[in-house]
């Protein structure tokens, strides 16, 4: 069995840190994430890696290493029996200076097979230098993450020939990166070059631009082992949603999950989604969060999850501008749909009567739903009383969200009703932002006590 310290958010002091560096030294995974390490228990680390040659991953993200005790950790991975295979550094104030060590350290440890270097300013200056190991014909390195790294266009080029020199690349995470249209396009361009087996890519707030949704297409058109492509937070619009499922639908697609999360995609865009999500059968998530698809759009949607074909199982549609008038639709998804069991209908203005609306789909027997969101819905204690009693009705739901709503004692005192029913099956109910007495606080407690399958998150 594996041998780990797995130690999160704890700021160790001198004793403790005594106590721990034996362990560093012995175990194969060793994960110490925002610990308050510095370059001065680098120095005491490096030592201990040094002679660990059972250590397969290391954590330490989210500690202030500084470049200086950055070097120290990756020059303590090169000796001779390191065979560490993942290696996060993700928030531990990287820069370009502490670069240089990159490509002997990548050159050294062929092992290696997934970095996370996320949420350091890097720029493409430090990048170039990251290129340079990763390029090492020593180098087998699978998975990386860039996100927050400041990288630009210029980037893309370096990138683009890592992706095809290594024809056993994974997973691309470049997401929050000022790219532009440009770099996309660069970037998509060594992909489409590129012999290897891509399962994830990810260009949230890239800059990807409704042009870039060609180049995509093309560069993930051989890659049939894609299974997750994220591409929220950029304006690629109708044109260029239409484009890229035209793309996607391609018989040997197996991709799972799609994030499309404001992307300014409205009704119109969703025409040739719908289409995608029929004939797509591999796809399992699809977030279309934060955009204006208004209830015309919703029943697109609803349409597909009624077809055969459709095999979601996640679904998000929060801030979508969906109204009551969209609730009859998803009730019937909610009653029919075998396979859907997450959706996520949070900041939509649906109202007692559309809540009351889905509670119908919801009562029937044979749902599948576990998961289901409703967080600022303008729903009131009238609303509550219609979820109380489906939540006895119901046997498939979990998790229910209903933060955020304007339901006050009478309506948490209904939902607490069907909750102590053995016959209940919920597992979670999260209710932040709802202001009750604390006679009801108490209440709430007690039944938690009572219940312990039962989990009030407040």
């Amino acid at each position: 069995s594996t041998m780990s310290l797995d130690i999160q958010c704890e700021q160790l002091s001198d004793t403790r840190w005594t106590e721990l560096l034996p362990l560093i030294q012995q175990c194969q995974v060793v994960r110490l994430d925002d610990c308050g390490l510095t370059e001065v228990r680098c120095q005491d680390m490096s030592s201990a890696l040094r002679a660990n040659p059972a250590l397969t991953e290391l954590d330490l993200r989210t500690n202030e290493l500084g470049d200086a005790g950055v070097r120290l950790v990756l020059q303590a991975l090169q000796g001779p029996t390191c065979t560490i295979q993942k290696l996060s550094l993700q928030n531990c104030c990287l820069t370009e200076a502490g670069c240089g060590v990159l490509p002997s350290m990548l050159r050294s440890v062929p092992s290696l097979r997934e970095l996370h270097l996320s949420d350091n300013p890097l720029g493409d200056a430090g990048l170039k230098l990251l290129c340079e190991g990763l390029l090492n014909p020593q180098c087998h390195l699978e998975k990386l993450q860039l996100e927050y790294c400041n990288l630009t266009a210029a980037s893309c080029e370096f990138l683009a020939s890592v992706l095809r020199a290594k024809p056993d690349f994974k997973e691309l995470i470049v997401s929050n990166n000022d790219l532009s249209e440009a770099g996309v396009r660069t970037l998509c361009q060594g992909l489409k070059d590129s012999a290897c087996p891509l399962e994830a890519l990810k260009l949230e707030n890239c800059g990807v631009t409704a042009a870039n949704c060609r180049d995509l297409c093309s560069a993930v058109a051989s890659k049939t082992s894609l299974q997750a492509l994220d591409l929220g937070s950029n304006r690629l619009g109708d044109a260029g949603l239409t484009e890229l499922c035209q793309g996607l639908l391609r018989p040997s697609f197996r991709l799972r999950t799609l994030w499309l999360w404001e992307c300014g995609i409205t009704a119109e865009g969703c025409h040739e989604l719908c289409r995608m999500l029929c004939s797509l059968e591999s796809l399992r998530e699809l977030s279309l969060a934060g955009n204006e698809l208004g209830d015309a759009g919703a029943q697109l949607l609803c349409e597909s999850l009624l077809a055969p074909g459709c095999r979601l199982e996640s679904l998000w549609v929060k801030t979508c501008s969906l109204t009551a008038a969209c609730c009859p639709l998803f009730s019937s998804v909610l009653a029919q749909n075998k396979c859907l069991l997450e959706l996520q209908m949070s900041s939509n203005p649906l109202g007692d009567v559309g809540v009351q609306t889905l509670c119908q789909g919801l009562g029937q027997p044979g749902t599948v739903l576990r998961v289901l969101w409703l967080g600022d819905c303008d729903v009131s204690d009238v609303g509550c009383s219609s979820l109380a009693s489906t939540l006895l009705a119901n046997h498939s739901l979990r998790e229910l969200d209903l933060s955020n709503n304007r339901m006050g004692d009478e309506g948490v005192r209904q939902l607490m009703g069907s909750l102590r029913q053995p016959g209940c099956a919920l597992e979670q109910l999260v209710l932040y932002d709802i202001y009750w007495s604390e006679e009801m606080d108490n209440q709430l407690r007690a039944l938690e006590e009572d219940k312990p399958s039962l989990r009030i998150i407040s």
